[in-house]
């Protein structure tokens, strides 16, 4: 079938159209068919929920009729009962960009594999390929640029696993994530198929088939990764997002909790008081949830217990009746240990921000739940101390108090010799701004000195830039990733490559850190 970047997208015919398990063995052996690597997204573009939806449990095509338009016809052809596993893409900016090679090039027939969280989680057939922004807008809205996937795949059955992704990208030559919709020739996929077999064989199956839904038993273990997942996919079963924003108030909440050293479990009393004013100053307060129904609903998440709800029947006691139940809530003794280490606790706080609180005022946020510093790569400065009876009148006539202020200790001969080694020069844009005399720049500590951050002052966690790009990454605006590209916080979106100098050996645990509180922490959003 032709293929054109740009047009309409043309649907497969013959052995392939209405294939829905993409099991042909005639298929299989074919030399032409390639790979198509798909990041699945992150909680910030609803990743996981979209995949849940739109292939496991499939697009009601009746309910999108007035927007199928002139590919109803073949839609309904290849999906008779009228159940579709869709998938998009976004357009690229630039048709040279390696997204846009992978859009001009993929066909019907070819493989796509899906990536999240540093590893391959399913694979499909391609049945059809089609463009329609309205179908795509109708399913999963847009972005804030306008922005929609309107290059839509038809996909058959939908086989779920978890393996590495490392093992392969590392064959194919790739970057260590996936970020973007990649094309893999047929060619290179013959190469490497014997490699994905490997992987595959003696994986369970996770979830099964996308016609089966059932989904995978959790771990019986709470690790790092587990923690993340599941406050990334917060909302995943929420009823709605009044709930999603509550939950993640109270997971803050308690976090700040934890720092302070306080009662890890609260009765339902103290849970309505501490946290019924944040949903009031942060939360969606119009979506009707009360303080006793959001303390029941968070037991859905894997980081949340109650004790002492059952009643005299063995059984689970009423939301109405867990203040008579003698009920404590909080987060589970596994998640409270995991949240000790710190680079684990910026990257939840960071996450819970970034993915459901992205509008609210963050730094008056963690201030009030008793995270301050988490807004900020810097961290808090300590407050000022004043001198008691110590006060002057000033030349203009106003008061002045005299205050004496703690903050780390710099080294001041590190400064100078960052500021060497890049000759003044920005590492994220190049600016070496002038000054009268000579030049200028600051050094800006990756991992902040102050608290909570705990960083080093050693030259491996300072970075030499512009005025502007130091308070834009002191504000968490955009983060480095593990290839050294530097990203908006808020989409992923490309900004350019950190400069760096042969001499100068950057601590990557501290860009992992700060990546983790921009919400781009290792299981943080993915990016399309």
């Amino acid at each position: 079938m032709g293929n054109e970047y740009g047009g309409r997208l043309i649907f497969g015919t013959g052995a392939v159209t209405g294939k829905r398990d993409g099991t042909d063995p005639a298929r299989e052996v074919d030399a032409s068919v390639q790979w198509l690597l798909q990041p699945r997204g992150g909680p910030q573009l609803r990743g996981p929920q979209n995949f849940d939806r739109s292939i496991r449990k499939g697009i009601r095509l009746a309910e999108y009729e007035h927007v199928l338009g002139e590919d109803a016809e073949q839609l309904k052809e290849i999906f008779p009962d009228g159940v579709a596993r869709l998938w998009g893409a976004t357009p690229v900016k630039k048709e040279t960009h390696a997204k846009g090679t992978a859009l001009r090039g993929q066909k019907v027939g070819d493989e796509v594999l899906f990536y999240a969280e540093k590893s391959f989680i399913a694979k499909a057939r391609v049945l059809g390929l089609f463009r329609n922004p309205e179908l795509a807008r109708a399913i999963w809205g847009e972005l804030k640029d306008g922005r929609t996937w309107e290059h839509i795949m038809a996909l058959g059955d939908i086989s779920e696993f978890r393996i590495p992704a490392a093992p392969i990208l590392s064959a194919l030559k790739l970057h260590k994530e996936v970020r973007y919709l990649t094309l893999v020739r047929a060619a290179e996929r013959r190469r490497q198929l014997g490699l994905l077999n490997e992987l595959l064989s003696g994986q369970e199956p996770v979830g099964g088939s996308a016609s089966g839904g059932d989904r995978a038993v959790p771990p019986t273990k709470m690790g790092r990764e587990e923690l993340l997942r599941a406050l990334g996919t917060l909302d995943a079963d929420a009823p709605g997002e009044g709930y999603t924003r509550y939950g993640s108030l109270t997971l803050l909440w308690a976090i700040g909790r934890l720092v302070s050293g306080r009662s890890r479990l609260v009765p339902p009393d103290v849970f309505s008081r501490e946290v019924g004013p944040l949903v009031l100053d942060f939360g969606d307060h119009s979506a009707g949830v009360t303080p006793e129904v959001a303390f029941r609903h968070m037991e859905r998440s894997r980081v949340w217990e109650i004790e002492g709800t059952a009643d005299e029947g063995g059984g689970r006691a009423l939301a109405k009746d867990i203040g008579k139940a003698g009920a404590a809530a909080g987060l589970t003794a596994e998640t409270a240990k995991l949240l000790e280490q710190p680079l684990t606790r910026a990257e939840a706080i960071g996450l819970l921000c970034t993915s459901y609180l992205p509008d609210v005022d963050q730094d008056a946020l963690l201030t009030r739940v008793g995270l301050a510093g988490y807004a900020s790569a810097s961290g808090a400065v300590d407050a000022d101390v004043e001198d008691e009876g110590s006060s002057d009148e000033s030349s203009t006539g106003g008061r002045r108090r005299r205050v004496n202020s703690t903050r780390p200790e710099r080294d001041p001969r590190l400064v100078e010799k960052i500021k060497l080694l890049y000759q003044q020069k920005c590492q994220i844009c190049g600016l070496q701004l002038e000054t009268r005399f000579s030049h200028y720049s600051e050094a800006a500590h990756i991992q902040g000195l102050g608290v909570p951050h705990e960083g080093s002052d050693k030259i491996s966690n300072l970075l030499c830039l512009c005025p502007n790009h130091h308070v834009q990454f002191d504000k968490l605006f955009f983060f480095i990733d593990e290839d050294w590209n530097v990203r908006r916080s808020r989409d992923g979106e490309l900004i350019g490559t950190l400069i760096r100098h042969p001499e100068h050996v950057i601590d990557e645990k501290c860009i992992e850190y700060h990546r983790g509180l921009c919400g781009h922490g290792r299981y943080g959003p993915g990016s399309d």
